[in-house]
């Protein structure tokens, strides 16, 4: 499990779930490996098969908010509105659910929704660095660069050596 984590979160998603693939051979294997696999294939664009991946743990006893956000974010790619409606009623003020739901603000092009969903999140968590960016990014497509630009000195100040924060900071001069 730790080196499909390691894998995911490196990228190598053929590795991760090759991985997990290894794993699911095993007798009682923790049904949870689906999701996961599915999250692999979801980064990798492949949003069918990852909701193949996804039935095969229905009925089983999984991360319901993992399989709830990850359902969320499948039905968005492929266009079931219906779909989204349902996930999206079955989100939680949980940390990982309101990150999930700004991402999808922001990808639907709702960058108001997504900023204040990134605003409340960062007065909780101050210490997660990186919501100075996801902020400073929805404010750079509201066309606000000034008020972007301040955000993102806070997030460079601790990691100026970022290159998503010194491209936002490059696009925001442009």
């Amino acid at each position: 499990m730790g080196l499909a984590y390691s894998a995911f979160h490196n990228g190598d998603y053929k590795k991760a779930m090759d991985t997990y693939d290894e794993l699911m051979r095993k007798h009682d294997y923790d049904k949870n490996l689906h999701l996961y696999k599915s999250c692999c294939l979801y980064a990798l664009n492949n949003y069918k098969e990852a909701k193949v991946e996804i039935s095969k743990c229905e009925h089983e006893e999984v991360d319901e908010a993992l399989l709830n956000r990850i359902s969320l974010h499948l039905a968005h790619k492929t266009g079931e509105e219906e779909s989204i409606m349902n996930y999206h009623s079955k989100l939680t003020n949980t940390t990982e659910d309101q990150l999930c739901l700004a991402a999808l603000h922001y990808l639907r092009n709702h960058y108001e929704e997504a900023t204040e969903i990134y605003k409340n999140l960062l007065l909780d968590k101050r210490d997660f660095h990186a919501l100075n960016v996801y902020v400073a990014l929805s404010y750079y497509k509201l066309d606000y660069y000034d008020v972007s630009l301040e955000i993102l000195a806070v997030y460079l100040g601790i990691y100026p050596d970022s290159i998503t924060g010194v491209n936002l900071k490059a696009c925001n001069h442009y």
